[in-house]
């Protein structure tokens, strides 16, 4: 069952990344510019993340097997991507949650789940520069058919662990406001250097309309109503960091990926494969620092794995900076994007694992749509910032590139800094206590009580 879900977060990543190493080509086909391409992608992965909450939802009256499916056969990639993934992508988690029930059997498959999307996102160029070179950077569109297919296929023995409720109420206003807002918030950035004005406009827009949004769900839960998004959500501390490490290790990975494509095509001149091939050592490090999550979730507390992480990524961008500015050599590249890779797949796993178990299975629908909107803005936010800094100073060359690399290196820190306050993992006492049912208020570390045998998953 691990593998339709493995695959489903494979290549909704990678259609987030293949087209970077395409940017050159895209613009000479389509008679564009750089800045439209970047806005073409910066705007696919804020569909997915502004629709994700949504979708999320609709896995709790329609059914997370029937969404996965619906997700991938009606609206999946056929021509509205966004759509799809918006509704394919929170059931994988949720599946995941509920079907693997202990500490490293969970590891094992957020670890296989989260290291595919890792891959996805890193090997996207290599794969994309490699249909863009031999066939048309149209082509890679179907190869992301042939691989739904397969997940169609293979997702049929899937079965869901929770009758769907049809009954249940869907907040379109909800849906509608925070969509909008999210919208008005990327769009505002993506003018930062172009525009001013329309600048200060989308981010005022943007700030409202979430403000709303907030205004609304308080409105409808003091009503006694079901929101969108619950504000309980966000009452437990350890899963509050944990999304803001996973936003933060996605506007990394996205970032760099689109930043460095740039560079090296736009500046250095390389073409689809030879761009590509440079990747192949992010992939390489998120797969043998995802291939090894369980086992190190069981040596490591999740916190630790996600402080090392950012300290892999601030030393990979370092590298990055310091050999690339000082070496016009491809091999230099190597180094940083390896070190980058590991540190990224390192901490993915455990900044999943936190979120999610952090819940019971009737709040799992609820959260997981909360944690791949926070992810996939945080795609969509390093394509917009670093993207939006480097494009707007193309012309000065490696300074436009250090300036981008300075400021991801900048994320990292920040990340670092937030996963210092992440709380230790809940004691086995604790545990068996809220098990037991004797302490459902939330405990010292932070954590909401979970009833039942969901608890004794808490991490």
């Amino acid at each position: 069952m691990l593998v339709p879900l493995a695959l489903a977060q494979f290549i909704a990543s990678f259609a987030g990344s293949n087209m970077n190493v395409a940017i050159t080509s895209i613009s000479k086909d389509l008679g564009t510019t750089v800045e439209g391409v970047q806005t073409a992608i910066t705007l696919f992965l804020l569909c997915m993340a502004a629709l994700m909450i949504p979708g999320s939802k609709l896995t709790d009256r329609l059914g997370r097997k029937r969404c996965f499916g619906l997700g991938v056969l009606i609206l999946g990639y056929s021509g509205l991507e966004g759509v799809g993934s918006a509704l394919m992508i929170p059931p994988i988690y949720i599946l995941a949650t509920m079907l693997f029930s202990d500490l490293p059997s969970r590891a094992r498959a957020f670890g296989l789940i989260s290291g595919m999307g890792g891959i996805g996102a890193a090997a996207g160029p290599l794969i994309g520069g490699v249909i863009t070179t031999a066939v048309s950077w149209r082509a890679s569109f179907l190869l992301q058919v042939a691989v739904v297919a397969m997940i169609a296929l293979m997702s049929r023995s899937i079965v869901d662990p929770v009758a769907p409720d049809p009954t249940r109420r869907f907040d379109v206003a909800g849906a509608v406001l925070s969509a909008i807002g999210m919208l008005a918030l990327v769009l505002g950035i993506l003018q930062a250097g172009e525009n001013t004005e329309l600048m200060v406009l989308f981010l005022a827009l943007g700030a409202g309309f979430l403000l709303w949004f907030f205004i609304h769900v308080r409105a409808i839960e003091r009503a006694g109503g079901e929101p969108l998004l619950s504000l309980a959500l966000f009452k437990d501390r350890r899963s509050n960091l944990g999304l803001i490490t996973q936003n933060l290790q996605w506007l990394l990975l996205m970032g760099s990926s689109f930043v460095i494509s740039v560079f090296l095509q736009v500046v250095r001149g390389y073409n689809a494969i030879k761009t590509g091939v440079i990747f192949t050592a992010a992939t390489v490090g998120i797969l043998v620092s995802s291939l090894a999550a369980e086992r190190l979730a069981k040596r490591h507390e999740q916190r630790t794995l996600i402080r090392a992480g950012f300290v892999g990524a601030i030393a990979g961008i370092g590298l990055l900076l310091g050999l690339v500015h000082g070496s016009s050599n491809v091999v230099a590249f190597v180094p940083g994007l390896l070190l980058l890779g590991l540190g990224v797949g390192t901490m993915l796993t455990p900044s999943v694992n936190i979120v999610q178990s952090s819940f019971p299975e009737e709040q799992q629908g609820e959260i997981s749509g909360l944690s791949r909107a926070v992810s996939n803005l945080g795609s969509s936010l390093g394509t917009a910032i670093v993207g939006t800094i480097i494009v707007s100073d193309v012309a000065a060359g490696t300074h436009g590139y250090a300036a981008a690399m300075i400021v991801l290196a900048g994320v990292a820190l920040a990340g670092l800094a937030v996963a210092m306050f992440l709380p230790g993992e809940p004691s086995e006492q604790t545990k068996a206590a809220t098990a037991d049912g004797s302490e459902q208020a939330t405990p010292a570390g932070g954590e909401a009580g979970e009833p039942g045998a969901a608890a004794a998953t808490h991490l």
